[in-house]
């Protein structure tokens, strides 16, 4: 399981994906400076997917706009090929729909190029250990978003499917944070555990019941109404 950022101490692998080298170079260059372990940089699309499956980062950070093959679809790939690799888009863009479009693809956080090199650190430390990082304001917007997935009409239910695996009351419970948007920090606190337990939790909550990524379990934990309780 991945470490919280206090007990990890082996330094966090990082790739930078970006097609212009001026601002890729500085980016690797900070993060290497601030002890991250620069692994690969990239600077198209394919480039990126197949770097990263050399490399095997811990994070992946990612610019939407390239050539060869949008960010978005290079953060399908990657994340499809390596479910424990975390992706943090650095975008100049903070149009809704590409933050949306992000997060649907399976990047963990969202920050916009405007963000401060101490703000990155931040955000990639945090993104190595799984908790989602937004640019202010865009939070709200994403769980917004998840809210509107989960109150639209689902495909019929299969009658012949088994019954959804029951989970343990303390995985219930942090469903039911996870689905109010608090981060897996501040649910380590509300319930008085480890940063580590929590995502142990999530873990064997995304294998019980089939799902990929904490888009489809916080839209999964709002459509059963445990957001509300």
């Amino acid at each position: 399981m991945t470490e919280s950022a206090e007990e990890r101490r082996d330094p966090i692998r990082v790739m930078v994906v970006d097609d212009h080298p001026m601002w890729r170079d500085a980016v690797a260059r900070d993060l290497a400076e601030s002890g991250f372990e620069v692994v690969a940089t990239a600077g198209d699309g394919d480039q990126a997917v197949r770097r990263a499956k050399a490399t095997t980062p811990d994070v992946l950070v990612l610019d939407l706009n390239l050539p060869a093959k949008p960010g978005v679809q290079v953060c399908k790939e990657v994340v499809a090929a390596n479910p424990a690799l975390r992706v943090l888009v650095l975008s100049a863009s903070g149009e809704h729909a590409d933050v949306l479009e992000a997060v649907k693809s399976g990047a963990t956080g969202y920050l916009l190029k405007s963000a401060s090199t101490e703000e990155l650190r931040d955000a990639v430390r945090r993104t190595a250990v799984g908790d989602p990082v937004f640019t202010p304001g865009l939070a709200g917007l994403v769980l917004g978003e998840y809210r509107r997935l989960a109150s639209d009409p689902g495909p019929a239910p299969d009658t012949d499917a088994p019954k959804a695996p029951r989970l343990t009351d303390r995985e219930t419970e942090v469903l039911r944070l996870v689905a109010k948007g608090l981060s897996y920090k501040q649910i380590a606190e509300r319930l008085v555990i480890s940063h580590r337990t929590v995502q142990n939790h999530v873990q064997n909550t995304l294998g019980k019941l089939q799902l990929h990524n904490r888009v489809e379990l916080v839209r999964y934990a709002i459509e059963r109404g445990l957001d509300d309780e």
